[in-house]
């Protein structure tokens, strides 16, 4: 009988392919693996902004040079310039200009401001070649000699960084995890529905001796298809999503806002980890898809019987 039962099941399901139900659940399917993709993807941009913003903050070195009474600026910088380079690890030194150091001043104070008859501090920028023979101490201790020298380092930006891109990475994840809770409970209130309305087929298999393992079985198999099939439409739309949102910002969008999208999502470049990051997407939530079936099934079963 079993047999039989399961040549019938490979000429047709018992499953309905083409109702309501499955449509609409492959709809939903889709549309959750589309905003689990894009949420994912501004997950991956955002930290390989992070990442960059931190590479490029841990390779540079800011030094500033204060005016103070009595000591000539010009003459500070050539020292500070000089014990700069011969330092261990550092690779180019650039002394910020006087006019590039009131460019600065200007968002802060505003334009027009003729600061010509004011001593303005002046800024050395220090790139390191070789972090791993940098040797911070002895640096800040050499500069220590000269009178109004800071060292900065920019640890505490790199901590900001670091701590924004750990939030975006828990947010996304939490949003993930919502996702993934609001497709369970669809597919619960799918599976449930096409049960109740193919009762007579279920009693009727139980009748004959199918059991309820083969019926849960028939159930897993048509809601993974569904789960596969909606996967990898809302797969593919996120992808297109993010190609088409570049395209955009780098044609439409005034100079300005695509600098400012940009700091904070590159340039909308997955990336073949974004891309298969997404591509997982698919089979996970096609397998999430039949495993609460078949379970919602199973109980279904033990509830009717």
């Amino acid at each position: 009988m079993t047999d039989s039962l399961q040549t019938r099941s490979r000429r047709s399901s018992i499953v309905p392919e083409r109702s309501v139900t499955s449509r609409t659940l492959m709809l939903l399917v889709a549309i959750m693996t589309f905003l689990s993709g894009v949420t994912l993807g501004a997950v991956v941009l955002v930290q390989k902004s992070a990442i960059a913003w931190s590479t490029d903050v841990g390779r540079e070195l800011t030094i500033q040079l204060s005016p103070v009474s009595g000591e000539n600026m010009e003459s500070n910088l050539r020292v500070v310039v000089g014990i700069a380079e011969n330092s261990p690890g550092i690779g180019t030194v650039e002394v910020l200009s006087r006019s590039d150091a009131e460019a600065l001043l200007e968002p802060w104070l505003g334009e027009g401001l003729d600061l010509s008859t004011f001593d303005i501090p002046r800024l050395i920028v220090v790139e390191i070649a070789n972090p791993a023979q940098l040797d911070l101490a002895t640096l800040e201790r050499d500069l220590s000699t000269i009178a109004g020298v800071t060292l900065n380092t920019h640890a505490a930006w790199r901590q900001q960084l670091n701590v924004m891109a750990g939030t975006v990475v828990v947010s996304g994840l939490l949003v993930l995890l919502l996702i993934g809770v609001a497709t369970v409970l669809a597919v619960i209130f799918a599976t449930r529905g096409t049960m109740a309305s193919n009762r007579e087929i279920v009693d009727v298999l139980h009748f004959i001796g199918a059991s309820d393992s083969f019926i849960a079985g028939e159930f897993q198999g048509r809601f993974l298809m569904i789960g596969l099939r909606g996967g990898i439409a809302g797969g593919l739309g996120a992808i297109a999503f993010f190609v088409i949102v570049g395209l955009l910002s780098a044609s439409i969008l005034p100079d300005a806002a695509t600098a400012q999208i940009g700091i904070v999502f590159g340039r909308f470049a997955l990336g073949i980890e974004g891309i298969l990051a997404i591509a997982i997407l698919a089979p996970v939530i096609a397998g999430l898809t039949a495993i609460t079936s078949r379970l919602t099934v199973s109980q279904f079963l033990a509830e009717i019987g």
